[in-house]
């Protein structure tokens, strides 16, 4: 089991896709992002396979709230997107634009 820690504010957005749904992420870049793929890496290569779409299991902390995820690389690069679930924005009082200080556990 790996114990690391990385703490990153980031601004939450919002994509919507072909439906009406929409999702909310913050970006996980900088620092904590190259933090992140280095842990992905490293898993790679010490399991000689890539999790599903690249993802990185992680429990986060926003706030009182804690959950677990997965973190996605997004597809430039340029850092990793963190979905914040609707229950979490509400409890957090969260909205589209918002900065928030994320701890992810991974």
């Amino acid at each position: 089991m790996y114990n690391e820690s990385i703490t990153h504010t980031g601004q939450l957005w919002r994509w919507a896709g072909n439906g009406a749904a929409a999702w909310f992420f913050i970006t996980i870049d900088g620092e904590a992002g190259e933090a992140l793929s280095g842990t992905a890496l490293m898993r790679r290569l010490e399991n000689g396979r890539r999790a599903g779409w690249g993802t990185i299991k992680v429990t986060a902390q926003l706030g009182a709230s804690e959950w677990r995820t997965s973190v996605f690389p997004q597809k430039d690069n340029s850092g990793w997107m963190l979905p914040i679930k609707k229950a979490i924005r509400a409890a957090e009082g969260l909205h589209e634009g918002s900065s928030a200080k994320v701890t992810l556990n991974f």
